[in-house]
């Protein structure tokens, strides 16, 4: 049974809703993750020169919990919800780091960022899946 194209649209205007949702919780997931690493590091638990490595994490981490959130509430095409998740949270990242630094350059940490949210949103939408049903004859 093919789908019309108004049903299709109505899928892909909740899905891009579901992934805004989703980057805008996984921004808010990675900076509550460095927040608890800036405390970490002024409380003396940390060393200061593992900060590129967490902000990766962050990148990975929000992420994965924003693509689950995303992928979870759209039916279909998970791994794609997914990776969109992940574009996403990297542009509210950048344009934070523009309006905030009035800079940014590649060079400088861009590039990990853009593969930890690519990559947190690709294990999002591997594993956040739902299983297909079997079909019965």
């Amino acid at each position: 049974m093919r789908k019309t194209d108004e049903e299709q649209g109505a899928w892909a205007l909740r899905c891009m809703t579901q992934v805004l949702i989703g980057a805008g919780i996984g921004a808010l997931v990675g900076l509550l993750f460095l927040f608890v690493c800036a405390v970490l590091i002024s409380g003396g638990h940390l060393s200061q020169d593992h900060t590129g490595a967490l902000s990766v994490c962050a990148c990975v981490l929000g992420s994965l919990t924003g693509g689950t959130v995303a992928v979870s509430r759209c039916k279909g095409r998970s791994l794609i919800v997914g990776l969109l998740t992940g574009a996403v949270l990297f542009l509210i990242l950048l344009t934070a780091g523009l309006l905030l630094y009035r800079a940014a350059a590649i060079e400088e940490r861009g590039l990990p960022l853009v593969c930890g949210c690519l990559c947190g949103g690709a294990l999002a939408g591997l594993f956040g899946a739902r299983p297909k049903k079997k079909r019965r004859k």
